[in-house]
């Protein structure tokens, strides 16, 4: 694998939520990890393969999408799109996330079915990942009938993720808690829809149903896209420590009323960001970029924290060894800058302005994915190849 450098950075946003500011000059990369972040004499001790002076732009890790719908590949039937995956990548996307395999022509329900889906989709996306992205794949939607052996089989597959308990035909909160607790004996993290249904055959979901379920994660509190009440929010918000997720494809008034909520609660670790795409709302490639830019310029979250709510917290709450700039981690980084035309001065200002950052180059482990984004806009600096 090639050493990389990243030189004349001008900020990093680091992921962390606790500290999610950095000021260095160079981030040296060599095999698939961050191996030393300081000054540009850090060249000096590393063989370098190639050097990227980004001209004074913003480091972020990579943008993790905690929610998203695969079927296989790298095609969305229900939107009946190609390569959205790769189109999520020139939007700063390096990890993606299952919430269930629901789109699935024909999915199975039974017991059987739903296990051997759920492996398949693991162990198709550990092979092949599509354009490089960390795609976790194969969440299991529960299904009545399934028991520990089932489980125990999954866990034994590499399947570590249990899709958003509601969208299967388990409905009932008790029996729902009853699999949940069998799921946390194997070591899965659980995420529970929440709110209004969003595809036939899913149900509502309260937060009195939450409570009794108890999974890791409330799934688009703002809606999926029909959010619950603000009444039934307060109640997550404050009534519990619950991860609460926030999706592009949901209600924006609820989305800034939680953040906005967080942010006073000083509890911002709280908050991770998906699409919960593809869906009926359709593909939003630079949809986690519109989630960070709405926390910061509509619920005033300083910009490096939102942007920690799409990485750092994310990685944690997952247990990915990503999502942070840090000696150390997995090398999913992006640079990115203020588009030509915005107020802001940097990324970030341009994310409190209101305004989505120019993508400028994108790593996954270390290996250079994007140069220069097709679907963002024109970035005000260059970065340059030495």
């Amino acid at each position: 694998m090639k050493t990389i450098a990243l030189t004349n950075i001008g900020l990093i946003a680091t992921g962390d939520v606790e500290e999610p500011l950095a000021q260095a000059d160079t981030i040296i990369v060599a095999e698939g990890r961050i191996q030393k972040i300081g000054g540009r004499d850090l060249l000096r001790d590393y063989a370098v393969d190639e050097t990227y002076d980004v001209g004074g732009m913003t480091v972020t890790p990579g943008l993790m999408d905690s929610h998203f719908h695969p079927v296989l590949g790298d095609y969305a039937p229900r939107q009946k799109t190609l390569d959205y995956i790769d189109s999520c990548l020139h939007g700063g996307v390096t990890t993606m996330i299952s919430a269930g395999e629901a789109h699935t022509p024909g999915r199975p329900t039974s017991p059987a079915g739903v296990k051997a889906l759920a492996i398949l989709a693991h162990l198709s996306y550990a092979k092949a990942r599509p354009s490089g992205v960390k795609v976790h794949g194969g969440a299991v939607i529960l299904e009545p009938g399934l028991t520990e052996k089932d489980f125990a089989e999954m866990a034994a597959a590499g399947v570590w993720l249990v899709g958003e308990v509601g969208l299967g035909g388990v409905k009932k909160p008790a029996e729902a808690a009853a699999m949940v607790e069998i799921a946390h004996r194997y070591g899965m993290v659980v995420t529970m829809h929440t709110g209004g249904t969003s595809i036939p055959g899913s149900s509502t979901v309260t937060a009195e149903d939450v409570l009794t379920v108890k999974p890791d994660i409330v799934a688009h509190i703002n809606g999926g896209p029909t959010a619950v009440s603000m009444a039934e929010v307060e109640k997550l918000v404050n009534g519990t420590d619950l991860v609460l997720e926030i999706v592009q494809c949901g209600n924006p008034k609820v989305a800034c009323a939680v953040l906005q909520m967080i942010k006073e609660r000083k509890d911002c670790a709280r908050i991770i960001m998906g699409n919960d795409a593809p869906s009926g709302t359709g593909v939003i490639p630079l949809g986690i970029l519109r989630n960070i830019c709405l926390a910061a310029a509509l619920a005033d979250v300083p910009p490096e924290v939102a942007v920690a709510m799409a990485t750092g917290n994310t990685a944690r709450v997952f247990r990915l060894p990503t999502g942070v700039v840090k000696e150390g981690r997995e090398a999913d980084l992006v640079v990115m800058d203020a588009p030509l035309g915005s107020v802001g001065e940097d990324a970030l200002a341009a994310f409190a302005a209101g305004d989505l950052p120019a993508v400028s180059l994108v790593l996954i482990d270390g290996e250079v994915r994007v140069k220069k984004s097709r679907n963002t806009p024109p970035a005000k600096r260059q970065v340059r190849q030495l």
